[in-house]
């Protein structure tokens, strides 16, 4: 795998709600235009109001984003892949069948998956440790040297 800086980065996950999007606005944030950043998912999915708050809270506008999967990405290219759930990892390895992509494997917890009982801020702490660790990885991955915090 080439560790180079990508021109065009695709980040995928399953439904294009909550770790995707995250992952693309921290990318942009983080690079500006240098990088071509975009993001989509295997199945359709609706737009997050938590992933909007806690985006929000840290500077971040994540509240224009429409989900979109794969297919409407059309014929876009990227140089780097970057899968967050194991449904998109397979379709990433599929995609490189017609794209000179490389691929990376992010396992991130889905926020969305446990419910719990604590209500509101119980489901925001867990879209927070989502943002930050995607914030971490993004930062160690694309800017090694430094950058801006959360």
């Amino acid at each position: 795998m080439s560790r180079e800086a990508p021109e065009a980065v695709l980040f995928a996950c399953t439904m294009n709600a909550v770790r995707s999007p995250m992952a693309a606005a921290i990318l942009s944030y983080l690079v500006g235009r240098r990088v071509r950043v975009a993001s989509a998912g295997v199945k359709p999915g609706h737009p997050d109001p938590y992933a909007v708050a806690v985006m929000d809270e840290i500077g971040i506008d994540i509240s224009e984003h429409e989900p979109c999967v794969l297919a409407d990405l059309g014929d876009e290219t990227f140089d780097l892949i970057v899968t967050l759930s194991p449904e998109a990892h397979h379709h990433a390895i599929e995609l490189t069948r017609t794209m000179a992509a490389d691929v990376e494997h992010w396992p991130t917890l889905d926020a969305t998956a446990s419910p719990g009982t604590g209500g509101r801020e119980e489901a925001l702490e867990r879209y927070r440790k989502v943002r930050d660790q995607l914030f971490a990885r993004i930062k160690a991955r694309f800017m090694p040297e430094s950058g801006p915090t959360v």
